[in-house]
C-alpha cells in the first residue's frame, strides 16, 4: 500500500488548536478558582505560605487569559463557523450560537476585567479590587455552560469526564471553605452551601437535557448553512427515512485543501486537511504514517477524522486500504454510528493541494 510522494498532507491544526486549547482552558480555570477559595483556609495557610499561594494563583490565572486568547484566535483560523476575533471580545453578537458563545466570550471579559484591575490595584483601592475579583467566581460557571453548550467533544466520554472532575473540584474546594467560615460569617454557610449543591444538579439536568440529545446543533444556533440545511420561505420536502442527518444515509462530496510530508522516527508522516462541500459539509482530515518507497509511502498506520455539520460528534477510525492516491475508511462517532468512506484524491505536488471525492454510506 503506498501513497504518492507528492502527497504532502498539512493539516492546519487550528481545528484541534481550537479543541485542545478549550479543554486546557476549563482545566487551568478550575485550577485558579480552587487555588482562590482554599488559599485562606487554614490548614492550606499552615503548610504554604501565603505569599507562595497568592504567586502560583497569580501565574495559574494569567496562563488562562494566554490559553484562552489561543482558543480565540485558532477557532477564528479555523473558518468553519462564522466566528470573527471581535465576537471573542463581544458577547451574543455571532451568529453561531449566540446564547453559548457569548457566554465564554463573557467569561474571557470577566478574566480580562480582573487581570487589568489586579494591575492597578493600589490605585483603584482593596475593596474596589476585591470586589472586581469575585469576578472570578462568576467566570467559572460561565465557562463550563459555554464549554456544554457549544464544545465540539462535548459527547466525547473524556470531555464529559474532564467536566465532571473541575466541577467536583470546585465543589468540594466550596465545601471545605465553608467548613471553615468564621462565626463572624456564619450568615453566608446556609445560601452557600444550597449554590454548591443546587449548581451541579442544575448543570447535569441542562446537559442531558440540551447538549447530549439530538438535535442539540440547532436548538443551540447553529446556522443552517452548517447544519446542511438551506433556507428557504417555502415548505420543506418530506424527509425520507433513514435520512435524518448527514451519516444517515449515503453521499458524495468534494474535496479541497492542503497537504504536508513531514519526516518521522523510523519513515514519514503524510498529513491531509481539506473541506468537504457538496451533499455534506464539514472538514476531513487524514494522518498516514509509513516507510518511504519508491514514489510513495507503505503504510503502517493511519489516523482519520470527519467533521460533518449537523452531526454532534468528530467520526473517527482508520484507514483499510490503501491504493495510491485512494483508499477505504471506517469511521463511528460516540453514538457508535460507523460510517464507510471511499476517498480518490489528485494531489498537486508542486503547490502541496488536494483536491478529490470522497463518498461515505453507513457501515
Amino acid at each position: 500500500m503506498s501513497l504518492a510522494a507528492g502527497a504532502t498532507l498539512s493539516p492546519s491544526a487550528y481545528w484541534y488548536l481550537a479543541r485542545g486549547t478549550g479543554a486546557v482552558a476549563l482545566v487551568l480555570l478550575t485550577a485558579s478558582v480552587v487555588i482562590g477559595i482554599l488559599g485562606s483556609v487554614r490548614f492550606v495557610a499552615q503548610r504554604w505560605p501565603r505569599f507562595a499561594i497568592d504567586a502560583v494563583h497569580r501565574d495559574v490565572s494569567l496562563l488562562v487569559l494566554v490559553v484562552l486568547a489561543i482558543h480565540i484566535v485558532t477557532s477564528v483560523l479555523d473558518g468553519f463557523a462564522p466566528i470573527t476575533l471581535l465576537d471573542g471580545v463581544i458577547p451574543w453578537r455571532s451568529p453561531y450560537r449566540p446564547l453559548w458563545l457569548g457566554l465564554g466570550t463573557l467569561s474571557f471579559d470577566l478574566l480580562v476585567a480582573i487581570a487589568v484591575t489586579s494591575l492597578v490595584r493600589r490605585r483603584l483601592g482593596y475593596r474596589a479590587w476585591r470586589a472586581v475579583h469575585w469576578l472570578a467566581y462568576a467566570s467559572w460557571p460561565v465557562a463550563v455552560l459555554h464549554g456544554l453548550g457549544t464544545g465540539s467533544d462535548v459527547k466525547q466520554w473524556w470531555m464529559l469526564a474532564l467536566t465532571v472532575v473541575c466541577i467536583m473540584a470546585v465543589l468540594i474546594a466550596v465545601w471545605a471553605r465553608i467548613a471553615y467560615v468564621g462565626s463572624d460569617h456564619a450568615g453566608v454557610r446556609a445560601p452557600a452551601t444550597a449554590l454548591a449543591v443546587i449548581t451541579p444538579i442544575g448543570l447535569m439536568i441542562f446537559t442531558l437535557a440540551g447538549p447530549l440529545q439530538r438535535g442539540w446543533a440547532k436548538r443551540a444556533g447553529t446556522p443552517g448553512s452548517l447544519l446542511g440545511v438551506a433556507p428557504s420561505r417555502t415548505p420543506s420536502a418530506p424527509t425520507a427515512p433513514g435520512s435524518t442527518n448527514a451519516i444517515g444515509a449515503p453521499f458524495t462530496a468534494s474535496l479541497s485543501g492542503s497537504v504536508r510530508q513531514s519526516a518521522a522516527p523510523g519513515g514519514s508522516v503524510v498529513d491531509l486537511t481539506t473541506r468537504v462541500s457538496g451533499q455534506v459539509r464539514g472538514r476531513f482530515r487524514v494522518r498516514i504514517a509509513g516507510e518511504p518507497i519508491g514514489g510513495g509511502i507503505s503504510m503502517t498506520g493511519s489516523q482519520v477524522d470527519l467533521a460533518l455539520a449537523g452531526v454532534p460528534s468528530v467520526l473517527e477510525g482508520r484507514i483499510g486500504e490503501l491504493r495510491g492516491t485512494e483508499f477505504n475508511a471506517r469511521v463511528t462517532d460516540s453514538q457508535g454510528s460507523v460510517v464507510d468512506l471511499h476517498a480518490v484524491l489528485q494531489i498537486d505536488g508542486q503547490s502541496n493541494t488536494v483536491t478529490g471525492t470522497l463518498s461515505g454510506a453507513p457501515g
